[in-house]
């Protein structure tokens, strides 16, 4: 009775297939795989120093962001949810292990207490200048698209500015991108009002030449063949798999491809077929950033804007040839493995390029510091007590003293991660 059930539900099939070529057909369960998590000893190293490298950009801009190109400790403590560094490491801490880049000094608050504040070292300033010529200037079009195309795979054309605030570094938008990117084009961008008394950023124009996959481009001959789509896969020495997995991810690989600009409505959640939607939209994301990989909890973060199904970051495990999960440091990374070789980024953004600058001397930096000139330097500076008027870039505040908190001020979604390694 079985066999003859199945039998004439693939006529049912067969027939619709013929005369209805246009409905795609979704008889493929989502089949229960797990695979092993192996750890990457060659990836793991770039994540590490990623997250050091994200801090100090961040510090830089924020600094930067102030006319006198220096600010008091308590008002960069205050932006830390930004910064991704550990709950235990203040940030006084960590800006004093790199004497190089930013230079502390004191000065008196309402009260005559002596106050720590820092401002860019003069080669920590040219870099910075570098990098904004390269935002402003030869990778404008580049970082204005990658706003747009995160816009895109949104349901809605449309995200809250907090959101985009915790993927501005890694998509490469600056500081002030709000002011100086989503404002100066009123033709494609609205700053509009949603929910929750936020503030959102609204894409008004659909690019049809933007609305292409990084996969897409790159494999368009098996487009012109109509052939599916495959992603690029990889695997970490040590990592072993049962020959049913490779059968499996084999059989999966020939499965549609859905391109993540378009509608996907009408795609089952309990299949493989929507399961590999939901995998390129996870490639393509990916892909708009600098550094090919984002924190995990990010990446939750946009279930809702997606329009994604439950605990659908588990794509994730369920793919460890095509994403590598980090537990270093105090979150989960989520890397794109074909993005890199050997540790190093196989096609580099003049951004990354920048980037590096800045963690060659955040090297320097620490070799400074175990040297003990930092420690000269400090006891020279607190003899010197240097009162400066300042104004914030969004208005100002008044001139006292106020210790660090450890506040999240980007910690409004949950995350699905669990678990870290140190």
């Amino acid at each position: 009775m079985m066999y003859r059930r199945r039998r004439s539900f693939d006529v049912v099939v067969h027939f619709t297939a013929y005369f209805h070529p246009h409905i795609q057909i979704q008889k493929r369960n989502l089949v229960n795989v797990k695979l092993k998590w192996v750890k990457d000893t060659v990836i793991d190293p770039v994540v590490s120093n990623g997250v050091q490298l994200k801090a100090t950009c961040t510090l830089v801009s924020l600094i930067a962001s102030n006319p006198d190109f220096s600010l008091p400790i308590y008002h960069l403590s205050r932006h830390r949810g930004q910064l991704g560094l550990p709950s235990d490491l203040k940030v006084s801490t960590f800006l004093r292990r790199y004497p190089n880049i930013f230079q502390e000094f004191y000065c008196p608050d309402s009260r005559g207490t002596p106050v720590p504040w820092y401002k860019l070292s003069p080669e920590a300033l040219g870099v910075y200048h570098q990098e904004m010529h390269c935002v402003y200037g030869d990778c404008y079009v580049d970082i204005l698209n990658r706003l747009r195309k995160l816009l895109m795979l949104t349901k809605q054309r449309l995200l809250p500015l907090q959101t985009i605030d915790q993927l501005r570094w890694d998509l490469g938008l600056p500081y002030d991108y709000e002011s100086k990117l989503v404002m100066k084009h009123p033709d494609l961008f609205s700053i509009v009002k949603i929910p929750n008394e936020r503030v959102g950023v609204k894409l008004l124009v659909w690019d049809d030449s933007l609305a292409v996959s990084n996969l897409e481009s790159r494999i368009s001959n098996q487009l012109e063949k109509n052939e599916a789509l495959s992603f690029p896969i990889g695997f970490p020495r040590g990592f072993g798999l049962k020959r049913k997995c490779m059968e499996w991810l084999n059989e999966w690989q020939k499965l549609p491809y859905t391109s993540p600009y378009v509608d996907a409505s009408h795609l089952d959640p309990r299949t493989d077929v929507s399961e590999k939607r939901v995998v390129g939209v996870f490639h393509e994301l990916l892909h708009l950033t600098i550094l090919k990989k984002m924190e995990r909890k990010n990446v939750s973060n946009l279930r809702g804007p997606l329009e994604m199904p439950q605990k659908f970051t588990k794509a994730f495990e369920r793919h460890p040839g095509i994403f590598y999960i980090s537990k270093k440091g105090a979150t989960q990374t989520v890397v794109l493995r074909e993005a890199y070789d050997r540790g190093q980024l196989i096609e580099k953004h003049p951004l990354a390029d920048i980037w590096e600058k800045y963690s060659s001397m955040m090297r320097n930096g620490l070799l400074d510091r175990s040297r003990g000139l930092y420690k000269k330097e400090r006891k020279a500076c607190e003899g010197e007590l240097v009162k400066i008027p300042f104004k914030g870039r969004r208005g100002g505040f008044e001139f006292e003293s106020v210790t660090e908190s450890d506040c999240d001020l980007l910690s409004e979604y949950e995350s699905d991660e669990t678990g870290r390694e140190l």
